[in-house]
């Protein structure tokens, strides 16, 4: 397990986990919509609590979404069960394990991406999303936004430049706007969202 991944696993232990806010993500929202990605088999990656795998199942895709965190991806299944959604939820590890289900035409990650600090480690995960995508198949990519200064702790912040040196040799980037994430708080942290598609 990385340290990325064991820092994960801790913070859902310790209930520190600022970012499961409890509803979709706007931007996944806005780029399903807008770019009118139609339904297909979808993989969310460090799907934590099970919130935009379930809005994206009610939506028609067929979703599989996956975390390292046990207790995560518990509170997903018993959510999908209560709404009476048809999602699948796994424990696993995107760089160990084999995802069942693959390739996918669509992936969605909301803050994975952008916790690895070197173009080396993102580089690699930007290789085994591409490695589980179909032919012209579409990455979402919700990262912390380093054209900001912030008073405050938030995710990790990354350049527009160490999004293209890490994903330029796999995805090429269709859209790369510069946003805010879903948020509880007042100011909520600047991100990019980044839309790609698997070159050929």
């Amino acid at each position: 397990m990385t340290k990325v991944e064991e820092g994960y696993k801790q913070r859902y232990k310790a209930g520190n986990t600022p970012w499961d806010i409890g509803r979709p993500e706007s931007n996944l929202i806005q780029t399903v919509t807008a770019m009118d990605i139609k339904p297909c088999k979808a993989l969310e990656i460090g799907c934590g609590t099970g919130t935009n795998s379930l809005w994206l199942a009610q939506q028609n895709f067929d979703v599989v979404g996956i975390d390292t965190s046990e207790m995560a991806i518990q509170q997903a299944m018993e959510k999908a069960a209560q709404d009476n959604i048809k999602c699948t939820f796994v424990v696993s590890d995107i760089f160990t394990n084999k995802i069942a289900g693959a390739p996918f035409g669509f992936a969605f990650d909301r803050g994975c991406f952008h916790s690895f600090n070197t173009d080396e480690e993102r580089m690699n995960f930007a290789e085994k999303v591409a490695s589980l995508l179909e032919k012209d198949g579409l990455w979402l990519s919700l990262l912390g936004n380093a054209d900001e200064k912030r008073p405050f702790p938030g995710p990790p912040q990354r350049t527009a430049r160490d999004i293209v040196n890490s994903v330029e040799p796999y995805f090429e980037i269709l859209s790369l706007v510069s946003g805010h994430f879903e948020s509880n708080h007042p100011s909520p942290p600047r991100a990019w969202v980044c839309l790609m598609r698997k070159r050929a």
